[in-house]
């Protein structure tokens, strides 16, 4: 599948093969919303608590006697049926880890990629560097690109702070390493752009 290569003026400068294995692969959404749900899980913390009636404080002697009183029998004014009693079946903490296997991962990847390129939603550019930190000079990049106004994934093969720093008070746009692509950010934006190293990242690791 060929796509064109433009530069950060948004001028043609050339064209890549992008592998069919990778972006013209089954599209399937089954797989595709079970990593979404993996992922969504995952970054869970599962710190979340209540407290029982024998957690909260007070109500260690009895509040009245059983019997006499003509009011109904209580053990404890911490209950749950009291105010500022224990909460019965509250959340507790615990692990929402989902595992996938590695293969089913690849293949979730390999559909959301394909999902974009049908879309016509994936932009080759041949490089994605900056001399400075600059958000203006990535506002420009963006529009020359006819990304005005449209959320947009960055996809870098390395590190580039400049390129970073530059798109991260923009709230539209994320940068993203290569080897970090996942379903949710994948999906989750209008544009995902490549860099042109980034693509031969990707080939090597799902291809």
């Amino acid at each position: 599948m060929q796509v064109p290569v433009k530069n950060m003026a948004g001028e043609q400068v050339g064209e890549i093969e992008l592998k069919e294995t990778v972006f013209a692969a089954p599209i399937r959404r089954g797989l595709m919303h079970q990593a979404l749900l993996r992922q969504l899980a995952n970054a869970r913390l599962g710190t979340h608590k209540t407290k029982t009636r024998g957690e909260v404080r007070g109500g260690g002697r009895k509040p009245w006697r059983q019997k006499g009183t003509g009011r109904a029998r209580q053990g404890s004014i911490r209950a749950p049926h009291w105010v500022g009693g224990g909460t019965v079946f509250g959340p507790r903490p615990r692990k929402y880890t989902k595992r996938m296997p590695k293969k089913m991962h690849r293949a979730a990847l390999r559909s959301a990629l394909s999902a974009k390129a049908s879309a016509g939603q994936i932009l080759v550019v041949d490089k994605l560097e900056m001399e400075a930190p600059k958000t203006k000079a990535m506002i420009q990049t963006l529009n020359a690109l006819g990304l005005d106004g449209q959320s947009v994934l960055l996809v870098l093969p390395e590190r580039n702070m400049a390129v970073e720093r530059s798109a991260r008070n923009l709230p539209k746009t994320k940068t993203l390493l290569s080897g970090y692509i996942n379903v949710r950010d994948l999906l989750g934006h209008d544009v995902v752009v490549l860099a042109k190293d980034a693509v031969d990242h990707i080939h090597e690791w799902l291809g």
